[in-house]
């Protein structure tokens, strides 16, 4: 009788030590499913949008100089990664990739390398457009900014120090964020994430776990890790639109160098104004609008058109294309003196290829 009381306990142990495995190993059953639905995701993407995206090389024209002497051209080469958008060969990429090119070659997904033409870039936006005449090209299904969330997964593809087709992902980690551009512009509207990006990468495509392409990605914070950031996609659609109508994007300028300053007080308190800082004027271009105004160095420029600017980036918000050659008012302070000025914007040429 005790050795059967002995075996049933024994068995009873047993089998409540079965069941307490059992549970600690439920709860990493769901975690398993989750990694194979993130890699799923991750897998789905990269297929669908690698084909589309090209490996971009690059000649630029250079000089170099020795002690004294004179500078002789040289050749510098570059590179980066762009994506097919269009089924007859117009590429999306970085304007910093192309710009000022004497040649430019893209290898496509299947190692075929084609001559390309670059059909108009835009430094303000750092957006260019190039194209290729081949056949069989695989263009990319082009998302919409408006849906993009905070959090959700995105994959970055491109070339980074000529690793061929490298696959990142990460979250959207914030939206409607601003970077300068090498042109000196404030772009807007840029997405950041913290898909690992690295030199090489700039033009490649950002996407969403469907594949569709939400931004260019364009830059990344260094020594920080973790912090990079894209051009969102409904920008690229309306540059790149421009680029291929016109080989431009049409901005208008008014042709002077200036800083922002702070607005004294009693100034500020005395004409009411709404901004507490301005932009002030140190330099202009030859005959440029600006001085045909009447503008002078010194006066510090506080209002656009009846629109407050306490900064440079406010007045370049307010010179698009509809104000060229339209008469704009510019409201100045000049001394103690507040004096509203007669302005006509005209076009910039800035990234003009045709």
């Amino acid at each position: 009788m005790q050795q059967e009381i002995e075996l049933l306990s024994d068995e009873r142990f047993a089998s409540q030590n079965e069941e307490t495995i059992k549970d600690h190993r439920a709860p990493s059953q769901p975690d398993e499913d989750l990694l194979d639905a993130y890699s799923r995701a991750v897998i789905t993407a990269a297929e669908r949008v690698s084909p589309s995206v090209v490996y971009i090389e690059v000649q630029q024209a250079a000089r170099s100089r020795r002690g004294n002497a004179p500078r002789t051209p040289r050749e510098a080469r570059g590179s980066g990664s762009g994506f097919i958008f269009t089924p007859d060969g117009f590429m999306l990429t970085n304007s910093h990739v192309v710009h000022g090119s004497t040649k430019i070659e893209v290898t496509v997904s299947d190692g075929r390398k084609y001559e390309a033409d670059l059909i108009g870039d835009d430094p303000d936006t750092d957006l260019a457009v190039i194209r290729i005449n081949a056949p069989n090209l695989v263009p990319v299904q082009l998302g919409e900014a408006q849906k993009i969330r905070v959090g959700q997964l995105v994959v970055a593809i491109g070339n980074p120090y000529g690793f061929q087709y490298s696959v990142t992902a990460g979250v959207v980690s914030a939206l409607g964020r601003s970077l300068r551009a090498q042109s000196g512009r404030l772009m807007d509207d840029v997405i950041q994430t913290d898909a690992a990006l690295n030199p090489g990468n700039s033009g490649g495509p950002l996407v969403n776990a469907r594949g569709e392409v939400i931004g260019v990605n364009t830059a990344m914070i260094l020594p920080a890790h973790g912090i990079c950031f894209a051009t969102s996609i409904d920008t690229a659609k309306f540059v790149a639109g421009r680029l291929i109508r016109d080989g431009r994007v049409s901005r208008s300028y008014i042709g002077l160098a200036g800083q922002n300053v702070p607005l004294p007080r009693r100034i500020v308190r005395y004409y009411g104004l709404a901004v507490e800082s301005g932009i002030l004027i140190v330099s202009f271009e030859s005959n440029s609008p600006a001085r045909q105004a009447g503008v002078r160095e010194g006066d510090i420029i506080i209002a656009f058109d009846d629109h407050p600017t306490a900064g440079i980036d406010d007045l370049h918000k307010l010179l698009t294309e509809e104000r060229i050659g339209h008469k704009s008012s510019l409201l100045v302070i000049r001394n103690t003196e507040r004096l509203s000025l007669q302005v006509i914007p005209e076009e910039s040429r800035v990234g003009t290829n045709k």
